[in-house]
């Protein structure tokens, strides 16, 4: 079984990372750290670990000067858990889930998951098996579904649910067979331009421009991570965009948050002169979403040649489900992961990794991906597209391999979190939040900016 350092160098020199840039890395602490059959703490810590390499290597092209770069894997598993931690005002995070989410069986004695927590997809699920909106009645309806016939059901009204499948019943499919053909990260290049000279700055990203049009979990993770290494984010929302209050909170440090409406043309015609003035664009609508409304990577780049566009999607942007609404949960229960950690705890029914690795993971690899193309273009120009998935990323800690007896691993007590804690002010109130886990030894991590309520700034950069 690999190393973290031998993960990390794989991934490193997949996007033609320099090797010798490892020597700068230290990576300390010992797996498991969560109780999991799978190597959930590895991910995280090599996942954080390649973002803040990636800073360092700019750094190095901005200043000339190296530095070294070290992750603890506690400290990495438990930001890929930020979420949890977070505190506003001494107040813990509400409930995670809406009331009708979760896992049900079907009567072909299969089980599915309904991802709820946003209205319209919980509607599309009642309004499919003709109930109310309430746990016995959805029970009751699909007993009279087989698992398959409802997901597809589901899905064309507009809902996301899976069935569970085992890895085996996943490999199996089209869709899995043209993801197992890519990369974990795909950058390729989409137009010429000339390199992007540098802005000044003391921090690795400072000065660089980064639009986040993302929601949730991982492109979100994308966006602070830029942050903490000094870009300029600028979060751009609808004001009509169902959004999940305390995440938004826990992603949002480091970043200015504003509203558009891009159904409008004066909405899109805002965008575009955001975009003309960008240095990054991170999306996670889903594939040509953002293509109908005149912003697909190929207009972009002619928009601004130059741009570094990164694309996030569920299950990948190939193969018969890349147009497919998903989250991490979902993901987990379609490829395998649910299925196989139920098998490992000895239970008849799916079981969830104890993170929502697949999203925090694939928002470092994200930014990872992000900064990577950036330095190529400062050196051969160029506009390049990112693409990465959370089914991606799956398959990338699926084949790191497994922990045996990783399930009798104790779960992290408050006394073990303590550490990693740091306050802060917020447009919230007082924060306490989980601090970056990459410690860069010249140019250290911080947000410079409080998180805030979605839609504080005006649509605009600031000034560099």
């Amino acid at each position: 079984m690999q190393s973290p350092k031998q993960i990390l160098a794989d991934l490193w020199t997949s996007v033609d990372g320099d090797p010798a840039a490892l020597d700068a890395v230290s990576l300390s602490g010992e797996e498991p750290q969560l109780p999991s059959s799978f190597r959930v703490a590895a991910a995280a810590q090599v996942g954080i670990a390649a973002a803040g390499l990636a800073a360092t290597r700019i750094w190095k092209l901005r200043s000339g000067q190296g530095q070294d770069i070290a992750v603890d894997m506690r400290h990495a598993v438990v930001e890929c858990r930020s979420e949890r931690y977070l505190r506003v005002e001494g107040t813990p995070p509400p409930p995670v889930w809406d009331a009708i989410a979760g896992v049900y069986k079907t009567r072909d004695r299969r089980f599915v998951r309904l991802h709820t927590n946003f209205p319209h997809h919980r509607d599309a699920v009642c309004r499919v098996l003709s109930c109310k909106a309430e746990r016995e009645a959805v029970q009751a309806a699909l007993m009279q579904w087989d698992a398959e016939a409802f997901e597809t059901a589901a899905y064309q009204a507009g809902g996301v649910v899976s069935m569970m499948r085992s890895y085996d019943e996943w490999s199996a499919m089209p869709h899995a067979k043209a993801l197992a053909a890519l990369p974990v990260i795909s950058i390729e290049k989409i137009g010429d331009a000339v390199p992007k000279p540098w802005p000044s700055g003391d921090q690795p990203l400072a000065g660089l421009r980064v639009l986040d049009l993302s929601r949730v979990i991982a492109g979100p993770v994308a966006g602070r991570t830029l942050a903490v290494h000094g870009a300029d984010v600028l979060l751009v929302s609808g004001p009509d965009l169902p959004a999940i209050p305390w995440l938004t909170i826990d992603t949002g440090r480091g970043k200015l948050s504003a509203f558009l409406d891009l159904k409008t043309g004066e909405g899109r015609d805002r965008l575009k002169e955001l975009l003309a003035e960008a240095d990054i664009f991170s999306q996670g609508y889903r594939p040509q979403a953002l293509a109908h409304l005149g912003f697909s990577p190929e207009e972009a780049a002619k928009i601004n040649p130059g741009i570094i566009y990164v694309s996030l999607s569920a299950y990948g942007h190939v193969g018969p489900w890349s147009e497919h609404r998903g989250f991490d949960s979902l993901v987990q229960t379609s490829t395998g992961f649910n299925h196989a950690e139920g098998q490992a705890a000895g239970i008849d029914g799916p079981k969830e990794l104890p993170a929502q690795i697949l999203d925090h993971a694939t928002g470092y690899l994200m930014a990872f991906g992000a900064m990577m193309a950036k330095a190529r273009q400062s050196r051969e120009g160029g506009s390049w597209h990112v693409l990465i998935s959370l089914a991606q990323t799956g398959r990338w800690i699926w084949n790191l391999g497994r922990v045996p007896d990783g399930l009798k691993t104790e779960d992290l007590k408050a006394e073990a979190i303590k550490p990693f804690v740091e306050p802060s002010p917020s447009g919230f109130g007082p924060l306490q939040a989980i601090r970056h886990a990459a410690r860069l030894s010249r140019t250290p991590a911080f947000w410079s900016r409080p998180a805030v309520p979605l839609g504080s700034h005006p649509p605009q950069w600031p000034a560099r």
